[in-house]
């Protein structure tokens, strides 16, 4: 059994391909010392009808729960989409619709907050996935990568100013929902893995800049946040003093090269980069590890341990 982890939350995304029944899933959770988890958007009705017993005993709490939540197999509404920036109005009401739903999950369980990917850019093919191809096998600094990239920009920056303005529409029709229900549940904007995906953290500012005293915030995640740093999207260090006090929650994992969802420090070897994140993590409400299934148990607590170290040198 590992060391009780207090506040700190788990992604059932770890384990889920591994299991059967939800209740096996959270007590392989429950047994690295977590006692609460993040409740992911592969999560089935299924699944669900033997967690929410666990829930209703008090066996294990939920933190917050990943959009779009249970399951919804149709990928317009899955966690690469348009989602909350449709074009097409009948698309975009229905996204919003499941993250009131995925919302109601979560005031129903306790959990303070739901992840939410809000949007992208679109392209006709994934032009991500190239980048990353080239930037793998030639380098950033690569003539063709960065020719690639100054052409990705281009159609960001063109666009980004509507799907950023739908966002925030849908954002603020979700909000005003949750509060006439009177459920006390934030809505989290994720920092996105794809460079054609929103929000950067100058574009989270924009909406929050836009929403005033409304319950959204972004859900800052520290691996993809390094992997569009490396990219060349955004400076975490320069930029996060903007978006610092609008926090709601974060997932912890970090990157090898542009692999994400490792554990910190452990898998890096890098003792010092994931440093700057730490201030964040001390005030995030929310702390939720999101770690793939080839983290084992023994790295998870090692890397927990290091990070709980580092917190209590900088006094968080």
């Amino acid at each position: 059994m590992g060391k009780d982890k207090g506040s700190y939350s788990f992604s059932t995304c770890w384990n889920i391909k591994r299991h059967q029944t939800g209740s096996g899933m959270i007590n392989e959770i429950r047994e690295l010392g977590f006692r609460y988890v993040e409740l992911n958007y592969n999560v089935t009705d299924e699944l669900l009808a033997t967690i929410e017993p666990m829930i209703e005993r008090g066996e294990i709490g939920v933190s917050s729960v990943h959009n779009t939540f249970p399951h919804v197999p149709d990928p317009d509404y899955g966690t690469d989409s348009v989602l909350l920036g449709f074009d097409d109005e009948a698309k975009r009401q229905r996204a919003i619709e499941l993250v009131v739903r995925s919302a109601e999950h979560a005031h129903r369980y306790g959990a303070k907050a739901v992840v939410v990917h809000p949007g992208e850019v679109p392209f006709d093919y994934n032009i991500d996935q190239e980048l990353k191809r080239l930037y793998n096998e030639q380098g950033p600094a690569s003539a063709a990568y960065a020719a690639l990239w100054s052409e990705m920009l281009e159609r960001r920056e063109a666009l980004a100013a509507t799907y950023l303005r739908r966002i925030g529409d849908s954002l603020e029709d979700i909000c005003d929902r949750i509060e006439a229900k009177g459920w006390d549940v934030s809505i989290g904007i994720e920092t996105r893995s794809r460079c054609y995906q929103m929000p950067t953290l100058s574009e989270a500012a924009v909406v929050f800049d836009r929403i005033q005293g409304a319950r959204v915030g972004l859900w800052y995640d520290f691996g993809h946040g390094m992997m569009m740093e490396r990219m060349g999207l955004y400076d975490n260090a320069g930029e996060m003093e903007a978006i610092k006090d609008r926090v709601v929650g974060i997932h912890i994992h970090e990157t090898v090269g542009l692999s994400d969802h490792w554990c910190p420090y452990v898998h890096s070897g890098d003792m010092s980069y994931f440093d700057r994140f730490l201030p964040i993590i001390a005030a995030a409400p929310v702390k939720v590890y999101e770690l793939k299934a080839a983290c084992t148990p023994e790295e998870i607590e090692r890397s927990h341990e290091l990070l709980l170290g580092k917190l209590a040198a900088i006094g968080g």
